[in-house]
């Protein structure tokens, strides 16, 4: 309890919380800047430590450990992102995801940063990927196929695709062609996206009849 007597400050101990969130904002802040140049190549946290600016210890203390910065380095980047985003609210899943990709050639250092943190989430040998890139892939789902469904309502996808198929295949092909263009830049991630729009989108029926039902 403070009060008069106790030496203790609680207008103080603000303040250091305040200096201490705006501390680890700026080493945040470089440290998305030095992944977006190097990528996430596999390397100590001492050596990212004097990268970034910091002493070792400074980095360690606000984030334990390189596998929680690297977490932390990409969700702060798509929160910027999603800042940026505009008029996407009703873009179909594929339209959003191509307009992801297109601003992602811009950032290939942080693109990689997030293959590799998937790759890293598959070993299961630490906890922050792994947990980080499940509650992504759950949550992405989740907001994809709402959107489906209400897409399905306006007319502007068609009604016999499974909305939860269409979200998974939608991830599962924006993710895979990602890393085909870290690999090979000539891949045409885009183009792809917007050939699966338009597959997702139109009449129900195919010419010869047949549709594309799936159980719900």
């Amino acid at each position: 309890m403070s009060g008069p007597g106790t030496g203790e400050d609680p207008a103080g101990r603000r303040g250091s919380y305040a200096k201490g969130i705006a501390r680890r904002q700026e080493i945040l802040d470089r440290a998305i800047e030095v992944f977006a140049e190097r990528g996430s190549k596999r390397t100590s946290l001492r050596a990212i430590a004097s990268e970034v600016g910091v002493t070792h210890a400074a980095l360690t203390h606000y984030f334990g450990s390189l596998d929680e910065l690297l977490v932390a380095v990409y969700l702060e980047s798509e929160r910027r992102g999603d800042e940026q985003e505009d008029g996407l609210d009703e873009a179909t899943p594929a339209e959003a995801m191509r307009r992801a990709a297109q601003q992602n050639r811009t950032i290939p250092g942080l693109v990689q940063l997030y293959s590799s943190l998937v790759a890293t989430a598959l070993e299961g040998a630490h906890p922050a990927p792994q947990e980080f890139v499940t509650a992504r892939f759950v949550r992405l789902r989740h907001e994809l196929a709402q959107r489906v469904v209400r897409l399905q309502e306006t007319g502007e996808i068609r009604r016999d695709v499974d909305p939860a198929l269409v979200a998974a295949l939608v991830i599962a092909a924006s993710d895979g062609l990602q890393t085909q263009w870290l690999l090979d830049p000539s891949v045409d991630h885009e183009g792809a996206l917007a050939m699966l729009d338009t597959l997702l989108s139109g009449s129900d029926e195919r010419p010869d009849g047949s549709g594309l039902r799936a159980s719900r």
